[in-house]
């Protein structure tokens, strides 16, 4: 997998939504129960049992989406007998606001610091074309289709949906449609990590390409723990909504300097 560090696309504003919603996701972050035992890898069985029972209250969970009804029994947060203690909700749950409460969650710090790399690389410039409020707009639909998406494809799992991948999946979407030819530097594993200058449509591309075969469970032994399926259809849906924005959209600058390892030869006008 590429790892992006920067574009070469500037914007004309101060990418205010992007940088709150960066704000959001660590604040958010900080506060979630069992941060400490994460970090250290050493959750003890309580801090388990609390985190277990905060994401049941706060994450989507695809069953509650589909079906819109809450279990019967969920984890409390208490210990017994070695395990978690379940019981009867003594809260009222929103499946439907569950999806927005989900994006700002994230289950460690690896998962919070690559989904706020990309946000922080390909959100400008979509809030900078979108403008402050529709960027705002497009983020939270481009979650929600994730979400349900993912739903509608596994209408009995119980698993929690957490983080902010299926709203920044639809940003890299946007992106693809309206700066396919935009540079990115990015840093290729290869021995060593190789910085290259890449046009977005060959990045972002290759990125969906592992999305989807990693969906289908091949290359990875851990397909049942990422939402793959949430990351395609919030890119499909992120394409979709910008793709009215593309006829207006300026073309980034004219690439100078390295281009995929070599100088680009420069344009004259005679």
């Amino acid at each position: 997998m590429v790892i992006p560090v920067h574009d070469v696309n500037p914007v004309r504003r101060t990418p205010v939504v992007t940088y709150a919603l960066i704000a959001a996701n660590v604040l958010v972050f900080f506060f979630m129960p069992g941060l400490s035992g994460s970090v250290a890898g050493d959750s003890t069985l309580a801090q388990t049992c609390h985190l277990h029972a905060f994401l049941e209250q706060y994450a989507a969970v695809p069953t509650e989406l589909i079906h819109q009804r809450m279990p019967r029994l969920v984890p409390t947060g208490d210990t017994h007998a070695g395990g978690c203690l379940l019981g009867p909700p003594d809260y009222a749950k929103s499946p439907l606001f569950s999806v927005f409460t989900a994006m700002f969650l994230h289950g460690g710090w690896l998962h919070l610091l690559g989904n706020m790399l990309f946000l922080l690389i390909f959100g400008n410039n979509i809030e900078d074309r979108m403008g402050h409020i529709r960027f705002a707009l497009f983020y939270v639909v481009c979650g929600y289709a994730a979400s349900y998406g993912f739903a509608l494809l596994n209408a009995d799992s119980t698993d929690p949906l957490i983080g902010a991948s299926g709203a920044i999946a639809g940003v890299l979407g946007a992106y693809l449609v309206l700066y396919p030819r935009a540079r990115v530097w990015v840093l290729v594993p290869f021995l060593v990590f190789l910085p290259l200058r890449l046009p977005a449509w060959l990045v972002l591309g290759f990125w969906f390409v592992l999305q989807a075969v990693y969906s289908s469970g091949e290359g990875v032994s851990e397909a049942g723990t990422v939402a793959y399926a949430a990351h395609i259809t919030g890119f499909l849906a992120g394409m979709l909504l910008a793709w009215p924005l593309k006829a207006g959209t300026p073309p980034p600058p004219e690439p100078r300097g390295l281009l995929f390892g070599r100088r680009a030869r420069p344009r004259h006008t005679w």
